[in-house]
């Protein structure tokens, strides 16, 4: 049994590679090793010789195949200290400016504007891109003939052959988000619902793709002075200015009663947009106080609760803020316009370093 056990223990170290003791083990402790054929023996032998050989056979088996493990660990750890040779890299090199990405301007301000509101303490909602009809037009109290569901205006899906239901659509705006937070958070509620929406319009003002961002606050005595001070604060903290002068003007929005188009007084130098002071108002975004039929389709009852709801596009802002003239180049994919635009990596915008 020594000579047996010496010369399987030979073989092993012998082995020089993994696929060399993957051989080895074969040949020792597969089915039809010899260790195996061994083993199957001891049926043959008196009840005094299985007491004998089998303990013995038992301690060669387990002694072989420790010993395949701790070579296979060896060649595995030989192999990693090879590999870490081979990928070996000095991370004290300077970086490479050529390398370094940008910031996409939609993004950057995408973060800002989230930044600011969360510090009003607002949570951020979001929701499919494809809605159905109900969540886009119907639970916002936009009836079947207003021209937003015309297909001049709104991308509809394709629906099956023999399909009755309403198609799905690319969701016209961000409102839908609002509708699915009032269904699963209920009242009170402070979220903003930033996001891709898609309209059939194209110029130098207007994209088929665009980014708006809405909010929406609902308590049981928020006032329409609540929603003057929360847009005065935003766009404070946005534009990066001591004070701002709104103007509120009556519209109509389905999903909003009274309903208010906001400007904002500017004024232009040279080109130079600068808020808060001038002779002329800017439109800025549309709000107002949201509707009881919207908050019922939302599952929030308007005898108790109300709430305003507020919008504006992000492609919009971030074209007054950094001086961007047209609204195409945002998607056209033009690394030079991105590098002149693009913000650096590493710029994150916080209310306390500086948007």
């Amino acid at each position: 049994m020594d000579d047996f056990r010496g010369k399987w223990l030979d073989l092993v170290a012998a082995a020089d590679s993994e696929a060399a003791l993957e051989e080895v083990r074969l040949q020792a402790l597969g089915k039809k090793g010899e260790i195996a054929l061994r083993m199957r023996e001891l049926g043959q032998m008196s009840p005094e010789e299985r007491m004998t050989v089998a303990p013995a056979l038992n301690a060669l088996r387990d002694e072989v195949a420790a010993a395949i493990i701790a070579k296979k660990q060896a060649f595995q750890d030989a192999a990693l200290d090879e590999r870490l040779r081979a990928e070996w890299l000095d991370v004290t090199l300077p970086v490479r400016p050529r390398r370094q990405g940008s910031i996409h301007p939609i993004t950057q301000v995408t973060e800002e504007v989230t930044q600011i509101f969360a510090a009003m303490g607002y949570a951020v909602a979001e929701g499919p891109q494809v809605e159905d009809d109900w969540h886009n037009f119907d639970a916002l109290n936009i009836a079947p003939e207003h021209p937003a569901r015309q297909e001049h205006d709104t991308f509809y899906m394709a629906r099956a052959q023999g399909d009755n239901r309403a198609p799905h659509v690319l969701r016209t705006h961000t409102s839908p988000v609002q509708i699915r937070a009032m269904q699963g958070q209920g009242a009170p509620l402070r979220v903003i619902c930033p996001g891709r929406v898609f309209r059939a319009d194209y110029d130098q003002t207007h994209s088929p793709m665009f980014h708006q961002v809405e909010g929406l606050a609902i308590d049981r005595d928020i006032t329409m002075a609540n929603l003057k001070w929360t847009l005065e604060e935003f766009l404070k903290a946005f534009f990066e200015v001591p004070s701002v002068d709104l103007r509120f003007r009556a519209s109509h929005f389905p999903f909003t009663e009274p309903s208010a188009e906001v400007d904002v007084r500017c004024s232009w130098e040279n080109g130079t947009l600068k808020l808060g002071e001038g002779d002329s108002w800017l439109e800025i975004l549309g709000s107002g106080m949201v509707h009881p039929k919207v908050l019922q389709a939302g599952g929030i009852d308007p005898n108790e609760w109300q709430g305003f709801a507020f919008g504006m596009g992000i492609d919009r802002i971030a074209m007054l803020k950094y001086g961007i003239p047209d609204l195409r180049a945002f998607f056209e994919s033009d690394l030079r316009w991105l590098r002149h635009y693009g913000f650096g990596a590493l710029e994150v915008p916080t209310l306390a370093g500086g948007l």
